[in-house]
């Protein structure tokens, strides 16, 4: 299988597909591969960094300020060793932070060490219909895209504010039949 020792960053934004994520992270681990879980502050909020730390069987990461395996900047060492990066959900907030190099949380910080031309990184966006239609959000996924980042999603449908419409996160088995498939991709 494609992601038996495969390392994958699992990266958790804030926004309420994040409950869809766990299930992300429990199958990768399934699958053989060791599994990273980073997470911002507004992530915890919505999952808890145990949850992810009991499906993964790995420490996670929730800020830039603590080396949970080394003494090494953690972002770097991180950042060398993966062969894989998924952001899920993607929030309209991380994609602007990707697009213009900023890194207040540990999963950009993680990220900006990543080259996405080397090591492919899927983003999975997750917002509502209006904020995914948005002229900036269509302009740092453009940005994003011509940076080598890869995208899955979103798609239309039901979202937790009631409407109906494009900006819903990818479903958990898409997800990872990507993230396969970029894995796939890459070692031939």
């Amino acid at each position: 299988m494609a992601l038996t020792g495969k390392r994958v960053l699992v990266g958790v934004t804030g926004g309420i597909a994040a409950y869809k994520t766990a299930t992300v992270v429990s199958r990768l681990a399934q699958g053989g591969a060791s599994v990273t879980v980073a997470m911002t502050p507004g992530a915890t909020r919505f999952v808890t960094p145990l949850t992810f730390q009991a499906l993964s069987g790995r420490p996670v990461y929730t800020t830039p300020w603590e080396h949970l395996e080394s003494h090494d900047p953690q972002h770097i060492s991180l950042a060398e060793a993966l062969d894989a990066a998924v952001i899920a959900p993607c929030t309209m907030d991380c994609l602007a932070r990707l697009a213009t190099g900023r890194t207040e949380d540990v999963v950009s910080l993680i990220l900006s060490a990543v080259d996405p031309t080397r090591t492919p990184v899927l983003l999975a966006p997750a917002m509502n219909s209006t904020m995914w239609a948005q002229a900036s959000t269509q302009r740092n996924v453009e940005t994003l895209r011509n940076d080598g980042f890869r995208f899955i999603g979103p798609g239309d449908g039901w979202q937790a504010c009631r409407r109906v419409g494009p900006g819903r996160m990818s479903e958990p088995e898409d997800i990872l039949s990507a993230v396969a498939d970029l894995l796939t991709q890459d070692s031939d």
